[in-house]
């Protein structure tokens, strides 16, 4: 009989390290010992201030009060992501986190917009966004909570948040040590492995203290001290298929109005996040050091804020791209130890998510059992490779060719996973979606056509409807999102009366 798990050791602070400490406290801290060694001396990354709406699922399951978190991390919300000249330069479109427009008859509704505009009589001059509730409101700097559109199937926003990283970090470190995480402060000097099994078994700080374990987390960032440094697990180059491989970010004074989505504006080698806070926004620009210089790239960051500078661009250097294996012996890696794909769709912080939500899933009671850790490593792989070629459409899928960057973006080849996803929309309006892919059909449908994919065809049960029925239903669509838009408040109307940031965080 195998020894049981019993203690856990985080090696790793930041926003990882404390999700992680934070999941399993809440979650299996009964039968846990559960202990976080970080040092204040080694910096985070903590870029990470954009996410999707499955963070929401996590704050629920962790009991957290969303108003309290948002007051605490200077938080406000979103409804998507503004991309800016990517499929052509003075082109923009959001990508939301809701549908367009209503399904019918179990058909999506963009098969009825494609047939809209296909050439019928009267064919509708209005683009897949004007069927937008998420577009119109962010349009008009608008939010609230809206489960349903009146008394419809049309569902309302959906949303996810923008918020300090480095706060939510300190937010979830406290939520844990109230619920028994012991925090280490310390730095690694030495890994120790049982010299039968090679699993580890203890590290040793530079102040010589000793912190033994059953199981190890790896949330020590790009270096992967453990999984990488220790075990010797490999990492997959992903940077033919997604050269940006820098970043610069710069906080920078608050926006004059807190739009309720981020902006992602295309550079001619790479591109620039905006993402919007109570007390600053934070900035930065994302490129490739193979078409344009560090400086360059500063001067592009600096000139494109929207906002004064609160500081000089901090640099961060990666290669886009996973470990082998994610999990190896009895440590599993999370965060960028684990791989590191670029902030475009602001994932980073979901993949931390779901990869300890999965952890937990499969976590052993002893031992080290293959078939779960197998599992886990068959999950992860297929999750990092579905986000990759979402990411790679955006690049790829473009007319610009008007720098060397784009020019290589537009040329090269991609995954035979994604070729087949734009060739199948392309000439069907279909969606080739894996069951399991974090972007649903909306998403994929928002940004092929936001990117220059117009389908050729839609599904031909999209015809069941006369012209004159379809016509009326758009219309009424349209009606339903403007009294829909029209009860909802301005967004800093909303943060004001719910969710003030902290004093201290608005004077800092």
């Amino acid at each position: 009989m195998q020894p049981e798990v019993r203690k856990l050791v985080i090696v790793g602070g930041g926003t990882a390290g404390w999700i992680t400490a934070a999941a399993f406290s809440r979650l299996l801290g009964q039968r846990l010992t559960i202990e976080l060694v970080e040092s204040e001396a080694i910096g985070t990354v903590g870029v990470g201030e954009a996410t999707i709406p499955q963070i929401i699922r996590l704050n629920t399951i962790l009991g957290i009060d969303e108003h309290e978190f948002l007051r605490a991390t200077s938080g406000t919300f979103k409804l998507g992501i503004e991309f800016v000249d990517w499929g052509k330069k003075g082109s923009r479109y959001l990508h939301t986190f809701g549908e367009t427009g209503m399904s019918l008859s179990n058909v999506a509704f963009h098969h009825y917009w494609r047939r809209s505009v296909s050439g019928e009589a009267a064919p509708d001059p209005k683009g897949l966004w004007d069927y937008s509730l998420h577009q119109q409101a962010a349009e008009q700097s608008r939010f609230g909570k809206l489960d349903r559109v009146g008394n419809t199937a049309m569902t309302g926003l959906a949303y996810a948040y923008h918020f300090d990283a480095s706060r939510y970090a300190l937010f979830l470190r406290a939520y844990s040590e109230k619920r028994g995480v012991t925090r280490t402060e310390g730095i690694v000097e030495a890994v120790e492995r049982d010299g039968e099994s090679g699993d580890l078994t203890a590290i040793t700080l530079k102040n010589g203290k000793r912190v033994a374990g059953d199981f190890f987390i790896d949330c020590t960032g790009f270096r992967s001290l453990l999984l990488g440094g220790t075990l010797g697990v490999g990492y997959e180059d992903w940077s033919r298929w997604l050269p940006c491989d820098r970043a610069l970010a710069v906080p920078s004074e608050r926006l004059p109005t807190l739009v309720p989505y981020t902006r992602a504006t295309a550079k001619d080698a790479g591109w620039q996040w905006r993402i919007p806070l109570q007390h600053r926004t934070g900035n930065g620009h994302v490129y490739s050091s193979g078409f344009t210089s560090d400086d360059a790239a500063a001067d592009v960051l600096l000139q494109g804020l929207d906002t004064k500078a609160l500081g000089d661009p901090r640099p961060i250097r990666f290669t886009t791209g996973r470990r082998e294996t994610f999990w190896a012996h009895n440590c599993a890696a999370i965060g960028l130890s684990s791989g590191f794909l670029e902030p475009l769709e602001s994932t980073s912080i979901h993949l931390i998510q779901s990869h300890v939500s999965r952890l937990i899933q499969l976590f052993p009671r002893a031992g080290n059992p293959a078939a779960m850790r197998d599992e886990y490593n068959r999950r992860c792989t297929a999750e990092f490779a579905q986000i990759r070629d979402f990411l790679i459409l955006h690049y790829h899928r473009t007319d610009r060719e008007d720098s060397e960057f784009w020019r290589y973006c537009k040329h090269m080849d991609v995954p035979d996973s994604l070729t087949h996803k734009m060739e199948l929309f392309a000439a069907s309006g279909r969606v080739g979606r894996d069951h399991d892919d974090l972007f649903r059909d909306a998403s994929w449908v928002q940004v092929m056509l936001g990117q220059g994919i117009m389908p050729a065809d839609y599904d031909p049960m999209a015809d069941q409807i006369a012209p004159a029925q379809l016509t009326e239903f758009l219309a009424n669509l349209r009606t339903l999102i403007a009294r829909g838009i029209a009860s909802l408040p301005t967004h800093e109307d909303y943060l004001r009366q719910h969710c003030p940031a902290d004093a201290s965080l608005l004077a800092a």
